[in-house]
């Protein structure tokens, strides 16, 4: 990945900025070939906060009273990004009245008149094609009562921007930014008067992309799952705008369709959001359940592993497991030493979580939630279980990472069982790492067993080294369990167990074989779109490994179920106050 300020990035913006102002001189056009039907699902609480004057992006929040859009000071470029990229018009959308329609009429105009000519930070293929995409799903809405001046300005730089695409996109990142860029060149070519010879290069080039990102599991190269959910929607809008349009879908698309959908159900929670690993968080609500939708691909994954991960599930509830080693190079610049890592969510109510992406926090926050410790899982002496490698905010690849990760799921004398290793402590402490979870067939109860053992002569011969060199006392190691911030969390029993009261009225108590230190601990929850991270608590199971083979067993179990006669309805509105 090219350094953000080196030689070949530099040289990719200037070349950006050079066909963005080349593209106004191309022929106009001059309407829609058909009418679009807008596919987003937007966010009524974020489109009234915008409404209000209150701009939330990546993080962050300007109050901009009377302020345009444009006309705010920018905390961030990854502010801007989110500007550039109208997933804001999905919001305004969403709210749909006559404040909302002046609002949004007055910032797309503005950006034309401010940024159209080929200025500002937007003109790159991914958010470009990002942007194209929401100006055709929400045209009708745009367009309303405006006059023949403005509607022309909106179809020439429609087409501007299509033109840009058609001769940018090759230089856009592999991936999520690919994939924006190609839908954002099939919708301008399908919907746009005289751009119809972009529909075929742009198809041909997605298929490309859908042989080349979506693996034989569904998955992409990041393991990211919110990415993935991003792939595959932008993947179903093509497919349903080249249906539309009555052109026939590829099979290499269609395909990739069919192996995606799947794994976003393996993926998904009992309370319908994703898993979060990897950089990716819950996703954007009715998001997974509309691209599911679309897709009409009914079929689950028979077994095994889906991008790597595991899912155990029983009754109201679903464990997920990262089973498989992080990516690598260029795809791991988002990645987290997450191996083994587990979470657990009850009904409606998420108990057992990742810390999350902390990178609309700020390089640190960053850093931290890829670390192993923010993960629900074992890491030794304050390592990870992968490091980072030297490079920019945005070149960190994740080094000395597991490489063998062996896997098996069973069906256990009472419900299902999930075994797994990984050696991503065998060359700094001579330590496998092997994690056993099992989850009852009613979904009430799981057990887990954390074990560090070296395996062979060179490997007891390193934990030697290393036990050595902390002069004997053995090697001290955490068995980290992060809970949702609204877990209510107390130690019981005289502080042998420890009671996690949710929301939902459900009470579930953990326990351990009193072989570890058991504490609660500070932690946080780091979710997009928020002001600051969420305080939280995590159980932290401490102790030190002296021999070759070190075993620790735990439970969780649910001692007490939601009353019946309260109805659990989560609802997560926008929040300015976190």
């Amino acid at each position: 990945m090219a350094h953000p300020d080196g030689l070949q990035a530099r040289w990719t913006r200037m070349m950006h900025r050079v066909h963005a102002r080349l593209s106004t001189r191309v022929r106009p056009a001059t309407g829609f070939v058909s009418s679009p039907e807008p596919r987003t699902v937007g966010s009524f609480a974020k489109g009234r906060q915008l409404v209000a004057g209150n701009y939330l992006f990546a993080g962050y929040l300007v109050e901009g009273g009377t302020q345009g859009m444009w006309d705010v000071p920018s905390p961030a470029p990854v502010f801007d990004a989110e500007l550039q990229g109208f997933g804001w018009l999905d919001d305004l959308a969403a709210v749909g009245d006559a404040p909302a329609r002046a609002r949004a009429q007055e910032w797309l105009w503005g950006w034309i008149d401010r940024f159209g000519a080929g200025h500002g930070p937007g003109w790159t293929p991914d958010l470009t094609g990002r942007r194209v995409i929401r100006w055709i799903h929400h045209a009708l809405f745009v367009l309303r009562g405006q006059d023949k001046t403005a509607s022309d300005a909106f179809y020439r730089s429609l087409a501007q921007q299509a033109i840009f695409l058609s001769r940018r996109w090759p230089a856009t990142s592999p991936g999520l930014p690919r994939f924006e860029a190609l839908t954002g060149m099939i919708y301008a070519g399908l919907a746009l008067q005289g751009m119809e010879r972009h529909v075929t290069p742009a198809t041909r080039a997605l298929e490309r992309e859908c042989r080349r990102q979506v693996d034989d599991q569904g998955g992409i190269p990041t393991r990211n799952p919110e990415e993935l959910l991003e792939v595959f929607t932008l993947l179903t809008w093509a497919a349903a705008a080249l249906e539309d349009s009555g052109r026939p879908v590829q099979p290499e698309l269609r395909a990739a369709i069919d192996r995606i959908a799947p794994t976003l159900r393996t993926l998904r929670h009992a309370d319908g959001g994703l898993a979060r690993f990897h950089g990716g968080g819950r996703g954007l609500d009715g998001r997974l359940d509309a691209a599911l939708a679309s897709s009409g691909v009914k079929r689950r994954t028979p077994g095994g592993l889906s991008m790597g991960f595991a899912r155990l599930s029983a009754g109201r509830t679903s464990l997920i497991i990262d089973a498989a080693a992080p990516p690598k190079g260029a795809a791991s610049s988002d990645a987290h030493a997450s191996t083994l890592a587990f979470e657990l969510t009850s009904g409606r109510r998420p108990v057992v979580v990742s810390c999350g992406s902390g990178a609309s926090f700020g390089l640190e926050w960053r850093r931290a939630g890829r670390a192993t410790a923010s993960h629900s899982t074992l890491s030794i002496s304050g390592y990870s279980s992968a490091r980072l490698g030297s490079g920019g905010q945005r070149g960190e690849w994740l080094t000395e990472a597991p490489g063998n990760v062996p896997v098996e799921i069973t069906q256990a004398s009472d419900g299902f069982r999930f075994q797994g290793g990984h050696d991503g402590y065998a060359r700094t402490h001579g330590l496998t790492h092997a994690r056993t979870l099992e989850l009852t067939s009613d979904g009430r109860g799981m057990a887990g067993e954390d074990l560090l053992v070296a395996l062979d002569d060179a490997s007891k011969a390193r934990f030697d080294k290393a036990l050595d060199a902390g002069r004997l006392q053995g090697l001290p190691f955490d068995i980290r369990f992060h809970l949702h911030p609204e877990v209510d969390a107390t130690l019981d029993m005289g502080g042998a167990a420890i009671s996690l009261a949710l929301k939902s009225g459900e009470l579930w108590v953990f326990r351990h074989d009193a072989r570890a230190e058991m504490r609660l601990e500070p932690s946080v929850y780091l979710e997009k779109g928020r002001l600051r991270p969420r305080s939280a608590k995590q159980i932290v199971l401490s102790a030190r490994a002296i021999d070759y083979a070190t075993r620790i067993r735990w439970s969780l179990a649910k001692a007490q179920d939601t009353p019946i006669s309260i109805r659990d309805v989560h609802r997560d509105e926008l929040d300015l106050t976190e």
